[in-house]
């Protein structure tokens, strides 16, 4: 039997964060008492250091956040090909063999998520914002979309990097200037990828029937332009749909089982954000 039974998130800030919520459901769903999972305030500085002073034989892995997805890429040993997709590892799992290896969970965590509300396939999307979360975003889509993908960024250098992306994906990306946001809802499929409040602007000045809306934000929740789509008809996923699923596959990783029905890994994400 395996001797390792901890797991943990590292951001800054990471206070916030609900993934002990999420794992610590998923843990308790598959019987697995002994196991802990811990969130640490950590940055780039700290990073090497926290690595190295882990006794990985008891760790199974480590959940990333912001500012560490990238920086972490030359610690591992090993880096998925999903995850160098978008140099981004957001998943660290600590191999029997002691090698440290990296994924990205937020894109196939994209995709379950939209597949679980019935969306597989669309003949054109829209990206709001040029982040990491939209490089997921763009990878997400890349294995859904058929058509034509129009991110809204604020800067040129933002929107080369976004067609750059697009092309190493194989996905017919082209960019528009912010102020034009309001526009994305027209697709079947819009992803938000920004920060609270700023597509606020765009509730007001949405198309009469919006396609679907996925908005990486969970608190507070809904968005105003999660709020006017969903009094307009038009399907809604939020943050903690994407926060479930990718937690889902990272806790498969670890402990190396399925954990149990979405709902109590959601349900326990539904109360901590109450709580707020």
């Amino acid at each position: 039997m395996t001797s390792k039974h901890r797991a943990g998130v590292l951001g800054s800030p990471i206070a916030h964060s609900l993934s002990p919520h999420l794992h610590r459901a998923a843990f308790a769903a598959l019987g697995l008492d002994g196991w802990r999972y811990d969130a640490f305030e950590v940055d780039e500085a700290g990073l090497p250091a926290f690595l190295d002073g882990l006794d990985e034989a008891q760790w199974a892995g480590l959940s990333l956040t912001m500012p560490l997805k990238r920086a972490v890429i030359p610690l591992l040993d090993e880096v998925s090909a999903t995850a160098r997709s978008v140099e981004a590892v957001n998943t660290v799992v600590f191999t029997a063999d002691g090698r440290r290896t990296g994924d990205n969970t937020d894109i196939p965590g994209l995709v379950n998520a939209l597949r679980e509300r019935g969306i597989t396939e669309v003949a054109g999307a829209a990206v709001l914002g040029a982040g990491a979360t939209a490089s997921s975003a763009l990878a997400a889509l890349a294995q859904i979309c058929t058509g034509e993908v129009t991110v809204y960024v604020r800067s040129a250098e933002r929107a080369r990097e976004m067609a750059a992306l697009g092309e190493r994906l194989g996905l017919v990306v082209r960019t528009a200037d912010w102020e034009r946001g309001a526009e994305a809802l027209a697709q079947p499929l819009t992803v938000s990828t920004t920060p609270v409040g700023a597509t606020d602007v765009f509730a007001d000045a949405l198309p009469a029937a919006p396609g679907a809306l996925f908005d990486v934000l969970y608190h507070p929740w809904p968005t105003a332009l999660a709020a006017a789509c969903a009094e307009r008809g038009a399907a809604v996923l939020g943050g903690l749909d994407l926060l479930v699923h990718q937690a889902v596959l990272q806790n498969e990783r670890f402990t190396g089982r399925t954990p149990g029905p979405l709902e109590a890994i959601r349900a326990a994400g539904e109360a901590a954000l109450a709580t707020r």
